[in-house]
């Protein structure tokens, strides 16, 4: 079986730095995929997933993918926050597997929202009004 390249570059990352996991990339790698089709099908002009772009198509793959069960996959993954997505694609980036422009940067990826709220609260009940 081929190695693909992406599949070394995980490697080589999990290697170095084993907190996150493969999966986590790899489900990172489908979460690209998938915002990238999503930017086309509203007619976006410039194919460059920006990093609200790519966290925004991570929450809605995240819940259509996981549901409720989306907040333990990531807990499991150690993904918490939103850097931790950016730590992920720089990484990526340092393995010229992604690219980025000059205007990108990791702190792109502070916390434009917890992982509670995106993938927690969604699922709980609502509270009754009075």
């Amino acid at each position: 079986m081929r190695v693909s390249q992406f599949d070394k570059a995980v490697d080589d990352i999990c290697e170095r730095d084993p907190r996150i996991s493969k999966s986590a990339f790899h489900f990172l790698r489908e979460t690209m995929d998938y915002t990238s089709e999503q930017m086309k099908e509203s007619g976006a002009e410039n194919n460059h997933i920006s990093a609200v772009d790519l966290l925004k198509g991570f929450k809605e793959y995240s819940l259509d993918h996981f549901g409720p069960m989306a907040y333990t996959v990531f807990t499991e993954w150690n993904l918490t926050k939103c850097s931790d997505i950016g730590d992920m694609v720089y990484s990526l980036i340092e393995e010229n597997i992604f690219t980025k422009q000059e205007s990108d940067s990791r702190d792109d990826f502070a916390e434009i929202f917890t992982f509670q709220e995106a993938f927690v609260q969604p699922f709980l009940p609502k509270k009754k009004s009075k």
